[in-house]
């Protein structure tokens, strides 16, 4: 089970960090994503880290400004961001099983937290 919080209302250039809690699986054993979806678009991956956690994949739009990490001993994930724009609110989802950026690799998904920028 991936449980995701930290999401809230931030106004643009504000910083938010989300927070995966996983149980029931062997979390240094699997890699991780982030994913995003806004209204109205399709879901999109926004970073992803390895088992290992020395790769990790940022998407173009959050390069610079978005920093996944993990931390084996909790079980849990993180997304660091930072810069926030407009842009960025959407529904964001952890997920289990790859460090690829495309959800079909992924097998197991938490349920969303909702990041909001806005003045």
């Amino acid at each position: 089970q991936l449980q995701a919080s930290g999401g809230g209302l931030v106004q643009p250039g504000g910083s938010l960090r989300l927070s995966c809690a996983a149980s029931g699986l062997d979390f240094d054993d699997h890699a991780f994503g982030w994913f995003r979806q806004a209204p109205g678009k399709e879901r999109e991956a926004v970073s992803c880290i390895s088992s290992r956690g020395d790769t990790s994949y940022y998407a173009d739009f959050v390069k610079g400004r978005f920093i996944i990490s993990r931390d084996d001993a909790k079980n849990t994930l993180y997304l660091q961001m930072d810069s926030l724009k407009p842009e960025d609110t959407a529904i964001y989802r952890c997920a289990a099983d790859s460090a690829l950026p495309a959800e079909m690799f992924y097998d197991y998904w938490g349920q969303g937290t909702q990041v909001t920028v806005s003045d």
